[in-house]
């Protein structure tokens, strides 16, 4: 009998998300593969772990995306520039560390509306704002970043050919699409709003990568202004799919594995 493949995650707690999404799409591929995700308290002994143990893939979750790259035998180019790696490939003991978190928030984008010459505005200047905003340029958007420290935002869109702005001095009616990529409206970590919600329009398309609530008070307000709005599951969906694919090299079954996380998230309700 062959022993099933192993892959996993790395973080402070271990979470279920990205075992149900992974788990169900080795399942519809008919794969012998098992996720497992993995409490971390000792990244360097995590790291020796996956040659140890044979492990093909694993995901890793803040605050460890910056501190696994110098344990790592390769980075990728994508993840070198972004700083940081949410996805390392065991290849017979050679560790190659990858971003897909710049995949997925582009792809979660395109599944509502083309980037390529629109005006696109994000909040944040930070990680997740970094791999979001990363994303949306290679595709040709015209990008704006706006962040509470001004000089964060500067250093970010001088990164990216992009502008940094104030909120104040954005004209919101010209922005096509408004991304959230902070954690502002995070259940127990940051209350209120990334934008005035009544700047909002509805020709408007609005993301936020806060996915826990699946709708944050920002969103519906967004959506009763008549703006279409993209939740950060989509985001979470397409980076794990983007990683299903690197693991597996086959084509990731992207409904069944959003199936799985829809009841994921459901539960945390």
């Amino acid at each position: 009998m062959t022993l099933p493949i192993l892959c996993g995650s790395f973080s402070l707690h271990p979470v279920s998300t990205g075992a149900a999404m992974h788990n169900a799409g080795y399942r519809a591929l008919s794969l012998n593969w098992h996720y497992v995700p993995f409490g971390v308290t000792n990244v360097a002994s995590a790291i020796a772990s996956i040659r140890a143990l044979g492990i093909r893939g694993i995901g890793v979750s803040y605050p460890f995306k910056e501190s696994v790259m110098p344990l790592l035998d390769t980075i990728d180019a994508d993840a070198a520039k972004m700083g940081a790696v949410n996805t390392i490939v065991n290849t017979n003991g050679h560790l190659v560390g990858h971003n897909t978190d710049w995949i997925g928030g582009a792809r979660a984008l395109l599944e509502v509306s083309e980037l390529t010459g629109k005006r696109v505005l994000v909040v944040g200047a930070g990680g997740a704002a970094r791999a979001v905003a990363t994303g949306i340029a290679r595709h040709g958007a015209a990008l704006t970043i706006v962040n509470r420290s001004h000089e964060k935002a500067e250093a970010l869109a001088g990164s990216l050919d992009a502008r940094a702005a104030t909120i104040n001095e954005i004209d919101l009616a010209s922005i096509d699409i408004v991304v959230n990529a902070t954690s502002i409206g995070m259940a127990d970590v940051c209350d209120g709003f990334p934008i005035d919600p009544l700047r909002i329009e509805s020709h408007h398309v609005v993301m936020d990568i806060v996915y826990r609530p699946l709708r944050t008070p920002w969103l519906k307000a967004a959506k009763e202004r008549g703006a279409r709005t993209i939740g950060g599951e989509r985001m979470l969906l397409h980076q794990a799919a983007a990683q299903f694919a690197l693991y597996t090299q086959r084509e990731a079954p992207i409904a069944a594995m959003g199936a799985a996380l829809d009841v994921e998230l459901a539960k945390a309700l």
